[in-house]
């Protein structure tokens, strides 16, 4: 199933509706030509938008893609590229960090974005999210640089990721842009969003929030708790039901949220890319929907 662009806020930036995840680059140990070959099947599939952060790979994934548009830089006209900036990691080649912290001053975030575009070889990103709430953050002076970069060319849309709604609510109120997205955790196994406000938020925003870890790592199919156990009981027993993979399932489930999730794949593996894609075109019953959050929670809604 080929995947058509949406957009993700009514002033917002058009993605695909599934992402793919750039987190675990350097574990996939694919060669340059590797890389080329997967943006490229990822591409003919619908899927164009691919999600970074500075510190992936101890700060050298986005080094990996960029080594992508280096060889076929006529891709980039094909992408989106969202990446994030504002943890700062304690890794070898960052000797500066003697403890991991958050950063968002202005400083920071204007040399994490030039370092991004220069890893990445490409002029601007299409959206820039800030990774993480910082408990020091200084909403007026995040909001003055994310302003300065979207004028200078270098980001076309900004959001965050990780932030409670009234996080949210502070930085938007500084901004005389919209925040597009909220990056967030949500599986089987962190239903959270549903209930802390963060989807109320989206759509009362009207922006689509980014899900990250849709399958919790993969804990879903392999921990050994009695919530992992429910949840992949009701999978299988519903996957034979719509004939489908228990994975399929699971992210349709998230897919059925009014908020319209866009989930980010941490795969490099094509047949998950492509079943992930064949998900798409789920649609649950609502009282299947309801037994799959029972299998969740332990027990029935109230």
């Amino acid at each position: 199933m080929r995947l058509e662009k949406q957009q993700i806020h009514p002033q917002g930036p058009s993605l695909s509706p599934l992402i793919s995840g750039m987190m675990r680059l350097h574990d996939w140990n694919m060669s340059l030509s590797d890389r080329v070959e997967f943006i490229e099947f990822c591409i003919d599939n619908g899927i164009s938008t691919f999600d970074h952060a500075d510190i992936y790979g101890g700060y050298q994934n986005e080094a990996l893609f960029g080594d992508i548009l280096k060889e076929k830089p006529e891709l980039r006209e094909r992408i989106e590229l969202i990446s994030k900036c504002g943890i700062c990691l304690t890794t070898e080649n960052r000797p500066e960090n003697r403890i991991k912290h958050y950063n968002t001053t202005a400083g920071y975030i204007q040399k994490s974005v030039e370092n991004t575009l220069q890893k990445l070889n490409t002029e601007y990103l299409d959206l820039l999210l800030i990774h993480r709430p910082d408990p020091l953050m200084d909403a007026s002076e995040v909001s003055d640089s994310l302003h300065s970069l979207i004028k200078e060319g270098k980001v076309k849309y900004v959001g965050v990721s990780n932030f409670t709604p009234s996080q949210f609510d502070l930085l938007q109120s500084k901004l005389e842009v919209p925040l597009v997205t909220n990056q967030v955790e949500h599986s089987l196994l962190h239903i959270q969003p549903i209930y802390d406000g963060i989807f109320n938020q989206a759509q009362k925003m009207e922006y689509r929030p980014m899900i990250w870890s849709p399958f919790a790592g993969g804990r879903i199919f392999h921990e050994n708790s009695d919530m992992a156990g429910r949840i992949r009981h009701t999978l299988h027993r519903l996957s034979e039901k719509y004939d489908a993979a228990p994975d399929q399932i699971a992210l349709a489930w998230i897919l059925m949220n009014p908020s319209e999730p866009i989930p980010v794949l941490g795969t490099g593996n094509r047949d998950r890319i492509t079943s992930a894609a064949d998900a798409m075109k789920l649609q649950l019953d609502r009282q299947d929907w309801f037994e799959l959050l029972r299998a969740s929670r332990g027990h029935d809604v109230a």
